[in-house]
């Protein structure tokens, strides 16, 4: 693999004719070997407006400069393009890979860009004599058993319902389980089968944990078939009521078997599947990603990419392909649904490091090579689908139909917020050129007769918020329960630094800062601006109406101007109280989990299986409290009295 690093300097268009950063680009692509590749485009601030793939790199780059794509997105982006990077790579589907990779660290403008989320639920089977069932989400150990991934919580909560129902298996924690002197109420309504006082022996605890996982695997009719022989064989053994035990497990496994497997029209069972269908409508673009794990739907999720808008529709392969009339292949990607290019960027980003099932159901056929990609860089065939008969037709409809559902409730909320946006902009006379940008943050504080004070920052952009940008302050050295104290410290600590970095023009400042609070807390805000340079006309306080009811609100300014009610049914009104009720949640749930933390310091360590009042203590002793616990490496822990490296390994998992 190597690279190729082309970067004209002058600052220019480079769709004009004597342009000479037009003339470098086209010195530089001619340059470019007809091999494949990964190319990168460059604006003059140095940002990557796009990343793409290519089975030939002369070829391919050589047609976004050789014709002109008017007022297109492509035209919009070529006269941006300053600099171009290529890396040359052994083949198509090394191409892949690297794009796939480049894209998502990248997040260029015209890429279509999905939020790199994998972190899916599992179900877990905790290794024990007497292993538990439990809900997991987090990076999977060889230890236990793991099944999934669920496409929800609610999904993996249904399912040990399910198996708490059909094999009774134990889901309380190990302390509880380690505890019990007589079995708890879920004995008693024959969700679990007793094993912490002993009413079952460990081989027949094992016997149905070893065929809870083979439903989980999807052995369902086998396992239905053995249990079946198993009832007969205790009927003639004369085992009366082991038999009965065994009919009562068939009766309710029988019940939950309404969710078949996913067949082809030979009958055979796919027992692992994805069903994707993509959806492009208003701007917008919905991928709904419905999972079938061992036979069974497990539930569908939704995904919203970035970037739809300025992305880039012409296909990688449209003209380098074999084909002799470049115009002809153009205009038959352009032809292109924009959902095969949707449906595209998330196999790429969502699949390629790997997770992919044996086969995918899609609503629109996909490039082959990419399916080769998948299936050589997950060792597994993989197989894609975009026309299947029944029964897979009626799971793939089924999909489609959320997509198109999803997407509309998208729309209808982005009208909403969009609206509000508007609204609130024009009640306190901000700019209103471009909404999309308006940046507001807000404040609250919590705490509990003074203890554990937090603030919290949540920030709204966009026309929605942006939990990824919320923080979260610890305020100490104040009086307990000095609210103006504690905001005084969070805006300090907030914009002290990010004032002087937008004198400097390397930072932006929110347009909007509300403060949960009236007068006395915009009077500490403005003190703190006042001190920090920063425009006053920016802080906007919250106050509670008469009788503190909800709808009656006033804004208290800063600057001087008269506080306003806006009444219950104003539009602005609910956007402040959205994020006002936000940044509230935010801090209180923040602060509930650091008292609770500072109260029960060890309580982590207690749900720790092998970690008992002794260990506990020498382990806090040891490191100065459950933080100085949270840091400590496997090795630092293996030099604490009675720690094994079994049990470290397990501390560390559970605290990381």
């Amino acid at each position: 693999m190597t690279d190729t690093d082309r970067s004209p300097t002058d600052d220019v268009n480079v769709a004009g004719t004597a342009d000479p950063t037009r003339e470098r680009l086209l010195a530089d692509v001619a340059a470019l070997p007809s091999l494949p590749g990964v190319y990168r485009y460059f604006d003059v601030n140095d940002a990557v407006l796009y990343v793409g793939k290519a089975r030939d790199l002369k070829k391919r780059v050589s047609s976004y400069f050789q014709k002109n794509h008017g007022g297109t997105r492509i035209g919009h982006m070529v006269t941006k393009i300053v600099r171009l990077q290529t890396t040359v790579v052994r083949s198509e589907a090394e191409a892949l890979l690297l794009e796939n990779n480049l894209i998502k660290s990248l997040a260029p403008r015209y890429n279509i860009l999905f939020r790199d989320d994998k972190s899916y639920p599992y179900l877990k089977i905790a290794s024990h004599t007497f292993p538990r069932v439990a809900y997991y989400r987090g990076a999977v150990d060889q230890k236990h058993r793991y099944f999934g991934p669920f496409p929800s919580a609610w999904a993996v909560k249904e399912s040990i319902q399910m198996l708490q129902k059909v094999f009774r298996l134990r889901t309380c924690e190990d302390t509880v389980f380690n505890n019990r002197s007589r079995p708890c109420l879920l004995y008693q309504i024959k969700r679990c089968s007793g094993p912490c006082v002993d009413y079952i022996a460990p081989a027949d605890y094992a016997i149905d944990v070893a065929n809870a996982e083979r439903f989980l695997l999807g052995d369902q009719q086998e396992l239905m078939h053995e249990l079946q022989a198993q009832m007969m064989a205790r009927a003639e053994a004369l085992q009366f009521e082991q038999a009965a035990e065994v009919r009562n497990q068939i009766g309710a496994l029988s019940r939950v078997l309404h969710q078949q497997g996913v067949e082809d029209n030979t009958g055979v069972t796919t027992k692992d599947a994805d069903i994707l269908a993509a959806k492009v409508e208003g701007g917008r673009a919905c991928v709904n990603l419905a999972m079938v794990r061992g036979g069974r739907h497990l539930g569908d999720r939704p995904y919203f990419p970035k970037h739809v808008d300025d992305a880039f529709t012409l296909g990688d392969d449209a003209a380098d392909g074999d084909t002799a009339d470049e115009e002809e292949a153009g205009a038959a990607m352009q032809a292109q649904p924009p959902e095969v290019a949707v449906l595209e960027a998330f196999i790429a980003q969502h699949y390629l490091d790997g997770g992919v099932p044996p086969l995918l159901v899609l609503s629109h056929a996909v490039s082959k090579p990419l399916i080769d990609a998948l299936s050589l860089q997950s060792g597994v065939k993989v197989t894609a689908q975009h026309q299947p008969r029944e029964p897979r037709r009626a799971w793939l409809d089924m999909c489609i139909k959320g997509a198109q559902i999803r997407l509309a409730q998208l729309l209808a909320e982005e009208g909403s917020q969009q609206a509000r946006t508007r609204a609130l902009a024009e009640v306190l006379d901000l700019p209103a050129e471009n909404l999309d940008t308006l940046r507001i943050e807000c404040f609250d504080i919590s705490h509990t007769s003074g203890e554990s004070t937090q603030a919290s920052c949540v920030v709204f952009e966009d026309h929605t918020m942006q939990s990824a940008q919320y923080r979260r302050y610890n305020i100490e050295g104040i009086t307990g329960g000095d609210d103006y104290a504690a905001m005084r410290q969070v805006l300090t600590r907030r914009y002290a630094k990010l004032a002087e970095a937008a004198a400097q023009g390397t930072a932006r400042l929110p347009e909007l800062v509300l403060v949960d609070g009236g007068r006395g807390q915009v009077s500490v805000a403005r003190e703190v601006f006042e001190e920090l340079g920063i425009e006053l006309s920016r802080i906007v306080g919250v106050e509670k109406g008469e009788g503190r009811k909800v709808g009656l609100e006033e804004l208290v300014f800063a600057d001087g101007r008269p506080k306003i009610g806006l009444g219950r049914e104003s539009a602005a009104l609910m956007l402040v109280a959205q994020i006002r009720d936000e940044a509230h949640r935010f801090a209180i749930t923040g602060m509930r989990a650091r008292r609770a933390s500072v109260r029960t310091g060890s309580s982590k360590l207690e749900d720790i299986a092998g970690v008992g009042p002794k260990k506990r203590a020498k382990l806090l002793q040891r490191f100065g409290g459950l933080r100085g616990v949270g840091h400590a490496s496997v090795e630092d822990l293996l030099t604490v009295d009675g720690i094994s490296k079994e049990l470290a390994e397990e501390i560390y998992r559970a605290l990381h």
